[in-house]
């Protein structure tokens, strides 16, 4: 035989085939690389300490899970609905903290919604959570009306955020959470002292009105969304007096109802760590298979088709011989990656049963306000509405009026 006859690979069929099975191995080991190191730097401080009069208080609403209603939605996107609704209850309070350890703002809570009662509200939206990234939308606005910035937030855990090594206490997306209290404190410095106090007394009014409109209606201007303060009360008005009072015991619900989502943060802590640890590998795992299994099915049939029109069109024995060959090694990948879409899937059937082993240690507990005993087990909406309820006839016995026939 010539040395030519050895060379398998130079006709230029031939050559074709070899190259496009070269390039589908390369392709079918490709996979995106995990971050490796964990990110520490602690959130921004003013340059100066901020003077009480200037704190402004904050609300942070229960995210939204936004969890689709159609299942085959949630199978593709690795949605599992008892993690998420965990997870709305759950990194609020992460972020209360992180606001909290910086000093920059007055009393940060976590509300079941919008409240009047704060002068800074926080709306999230949950677009993408596992053990590997998390991806919020984030809507910052003030009582004004004035809003201060809505935007996409994403961080990818390092696999070293969940070794023992690792810092206690912090969770393996803090920077994220750094990163939104980051552009907050931004867009706070750029407030001047005057629309700060300005911001507080637009958010005491706006309570007023929300119990007494008759006895407020002309103290604000709306336009647009947006409040202008008009006027404020006498220095000493009874009336806005009794409406200190009702927003005293609002701030104390707020806070008692707080002080659950601590709780439930404290109980949920250590099984919810555990399941981001798992899901972590798990998720990694499920990405990479999901892309090498997507690369190798491509890139098989197409060296099936490859191998096909090779064997047709060739005259050699060798140009058939290579056709065969992209044939064989081409319904390989195509079975190879088919076989990993099998283990994706036990992948996520994974990660439904640590999700359901979770969700029987987070059961809601019952907390006591006053003389009365409130269970959180519906929705925190009728919860507040009910709240609310109770909040009107405190009022209405304060100043004198019958109670509402609407109850």
């Amino acid at each position: 035989m010539t040395g030519r006859q050895f060379d398998f690979c130079s006709g230029s069929t031939i050559g074709r085939i070899c190259g496009l099975l070269l390039v589908a191995a390369i392709i079918s080991g490709c996979v995106s690389q995990t971050v490796k190191r964990v990110d520490t730097t602690p959130p921004r401080q003013a340059s100066e300490p901020i003077p009480e009069e200037l704190l402004l208080d904050v609300g942070i609403q229960l995210f939204d899970p936004n969890i689709p209603d159609e299942w085959r939605e949630r199978e593709r996107d690795g949605i599992l609905p008892e993690v998420r609704r965990a997870e709305a209850r759950f990194m609020p309070f992460i972020l209360k903290e992180t606001l909290e350890s910086t000093g920059n703002w007055g009393a940060v809570r976590v509300v079941p919604r919008e409240t009047r009662a704060v002068d800074v509200t926080v709306d999230a939206k949950l677009l993408e959570s596992n053990g590997e990234t998390l991806r919020l939308q984030v809507a910052v606005a003030d009582a004004s009306g004035r809003r201060w910035f809505d935007r996409e937030y994403r961080y990818q855990a390092s696999r070293y955020a969940y070794d023992e090594a690792a810092p206690a206490g912090l969770d393996p997306f803090q920077q994220l959470y750094n990163e939104i209290a980051n552009d907050m404190l931004a867009y706070r410095e750029r407030l001047s002292a005057a629309e700060i106090r300005q911001t507080r007394e637009i958010s005491r009014m706006r309570f007023a009105q929300e119990f007494a409109p008759e006895a407020f209606a002309d103290y604000l201007r709306e336009r647009n969304g947006r409040f202008q303060l008009v006027r404020l009360p006498a220095e000493g008005d009874p009336m806005m007096a009794r409406i200190g009072r009702v927003r005293d015991r609002e701030h104390l619900f707020i806070d008692t109802l707080d002080a659950h989502y601590a709780q439930f943060a404290e109980e949920m802590g250590t099984p919810y760590t555990e399941y981001r640890r798992h899901t972590y590998s798990e998720a990694v795992a499920l990405r990479e298979m999901r892309e090498s299994a997507r690369n190798r099915t491509i890139m098989g049939a197409l060296a099936v088709a490859g191998g096909i029109y090779a064997a047709s069109q060739s005259d050699s024995p060798y140009g058939r011989a290579a056709g065969q060959l992209g044939i064989i090694g081409g319904a390989y990948m195509v079975r190879d990656g088919l076989a990993r879409r099998q283990e994706a899937e036990l992948h996520a059937l994974t990660l439904n049963e640590l999700a359901n082993s979770l969700e029987q240690e987070i059961t809601p507990s019952v907390i006591e306000l006053d003389d009365r005993t409130i269970t959180l087990t519906g929705t925190v909406d009728n919860q507040y509405d009910q709240w609310k309820e109770i909040l009107e006839e405190l009022y209405r016995s304060d100043v004198g009026l019958p109670a509402s026939s609407d109850g």
